[in-house]
C-alpha cells in the first residue's frame, strides 16, 4: 500500500512538471520578442538597398542579407503588418530583382535573395513576372548544361533548394526538381572523399576540408552546428512545397528524420547546441543561429506531425526559452551569434555583447524559429 502511494505521489509531482516542459510560450510573447528584435534591425538598416561594408563593399542581396529576408517572411505570414512587405518590396525593387553576380550566377549564395523575390512574386498571384525573370534565367542556365557539382558546402543546400522547388512548382515543370536532387545527392554521396553526409552519424561535413581523417581536439568528428542547421532548414523549406509524389520525397523525409534524431541527444541542457556538435570544449557556449535553426526544424517537423510531440516540444520550449530570455538585447539586438566563417574557431568570440561581422542572418534564423512556433502554437 505504501510503495502505491510514493508512487501516485511521484506521479502528481512529475506529471506536472512534465507539463510544463512541453508548454509552448504565449503567442503574445513570442510575437513580441520577434518584433523587437526585428524592428532594432529595420530601424538599423531603413535603406533595403544600403550595400554592406566589411573587409570589403558587398551589395544587399547577398546570402546574409537574404536570410534575413526569409525570417521577414517568415514573421509576415504570422504578423502580417504592410511595413514588413513594404521593406521586402524595397529590397526587392532596389536591386531590379537581380541576382549578386547576374543572371550567369551559380553560385547557391547569389541565387538565395530569389527565394524572397519567388515569395513576394507569389503573394501577389503571379502578377508581376519580372520579379523572377532573372532567376529563372540562372537556374534554367544551370540545367542547361550537365554540371551538377556547384553545391560543394552544406550552406548551399538551404541557399539555392528552395529555389529550385519553388520555380518547379510555378512553371508545373519537375525537371527543375530532378536537378536538385541531382545536385544534392551528388553533395551528399560524392564531394569530399565519399560525400558530405556520414550516413552512420547522420550529420553532415561542412566541406571536404572536414571530411576524415580531419577530427576535433576531442578525437570525434567535426560537425559545425549552423552549417547542419542550413541543412535542416533546406528539408524543410524543401519537404514544405515539394509535392509527396516526387520520386526523392522520401529520401528527403528520412535525412530529415534522421538528422533530428541525431541533433536531439546533442543539444545542451541550457538549450542551445554548441557551434562543434561532437566536441562541446572546442569554441563551446552559447550560440544562437545553429541553434535557431534546428529550434525552426523541430517546430515544423512537430506541427507536421512528423516528429513525436512528446519526444521533440521539449528541446523546443528549452531553445526558445533561453534564447528569448537570454540572446535578446532590451533594443533589439540579438547577441550570441557566430560570425561567418566555416568552422567553431571562425567569428569568435561569441557572446551576449559581441557583434557579428553581419547582423542580419542571424536574426533570420531566429525569425523563423519564433514564427514556426507561432504556427506550432495556433
Amino acid at each position: 500500500m505504501q510503495k502505491i502511494f510514493i508512487t501516485l505521489l511521484l506521479m502528481t509531482v512529475i506529471n506536472p512538471l512534465l507539463s510544463h516542459a512541453q508548454k509552448l510560450p504565449k503567442e503574445k510573447q513570442v510575437l513580441q520578442t520577434l518584433r523587437r528584435a526585428n524592428q532594432y534591425f529595420m530601424d538599423k538598416w531603413p535603406d533595403a538597398g544600403k550595400e554592406t561594408v566589411t573587409n570589403k563593399v558587398r551589395p544587399s542581396n547577398l546570402w546574409t542579407r537574404a536570410v534575413y529576408y526569409e525570417g521577414l517572411v517568415g514573421l509576415y505570414q504570422v504578423d502580417p503588418q504592410q511595413t514588413y512587405k513594404d521593406y521586402m518590396m524595397q529590397w526587392g525593387e532596389k536591386h531590379q530583382w537581380g541576382l549578386w553576380g547576374g543572371a550567369t550566377v551559380r553560385n547557391a549564395d547569389n541565387q538565395c535573395c530569389a527565394q524572397t523575390y519567388i515569395d513576394l512574386y507569389l503573394m501577389d498571384g503571379s502578377k508581376h513576372p519580372e520579379r523572377i525573370s532573372t532567376i529563372t534565367t540562372a537556374i534554367n542556365n544551370m540545367k542547361g548544361t550537365s554540371k551538377i557539382d556547384d553545391w560543394h558546402w552544406i550552406d548551399a543546400l538551404q541557399m539555392a533548394m528552395p529555389v529550385f522547388v519553388k520555380l518547379g512548382n510555378i512553371y508545373k515543370d519537375t525537371s527543375y526538381h530532378n536537378r536538385m536532387y541531382d545536385m544534392y545527392s551528388y553533395t551528399k554521396r560524392k564531394h569530399g572523399d565519399k560525400g558530405l553526409y556520414n550516413a552512420e552519424e547522420h550529420l553532415w561535413w561542412r566541406d571536404k576540408d572536414f571530411d576524415p581523417p580531419y577530427r576535433e581536439p576531442n578525437g570525434e568528428n567535426c560537425y559545425w552546428s549552423r552549417g547542419n542547421g542550413w541543412v535542416i532548414a533546406a528539408l524543410v523549406r524543401t519537404l514544405e512545397e515539394l509535392p509527396p509524389i516526387d520520386p526523392h520525397y522520401k529520401e528527403y523525409l528520412q535525412d530529415y528524420l534522421d538528422m533530428c534524431k541525431a541533433l536531439l541527444p546533442l543539444q545542451r541542457k541550457d538549450g542551445y547546441w554548441n557551434v562543434s556538435l561532437k566536441d562541446p570544449a572546442h569554441y563551446g557556449g552559447k550560440e544562437v543561429s545553429g541553434t535557431a535553426l534546428f529550434t525552426y526544424g523541430y517546430a515544423w517537423g512537430i506541427r507536421k506531425g512528423l516528429l513525436d510531440k512528446k519526444t521533440y516540444l521539449p528541446a523546443v520550449v528549452k531553445a526558445w526559452k533561453s534564447m528569448s530570455s537570454e540572446a535578446v538585447h532590451d533594443n533589439g539586438k540579438l547577441g550570441f551569434v557566430q560570425g561567418t566563417g566555416k568552422e567553431p574557431k571562425d567569428g569568435q568570440p561569441v557572446n551576449f555583447n559581441s557583434t557579428p561581422d553581419f547582423e542580419d542572418y542571424g536574426l533570420g534564423c531566429f525569425l523563423l524559429a519564433g514564427a514556426e512556433i507561432i504556427k506550432l502554437s495556433r
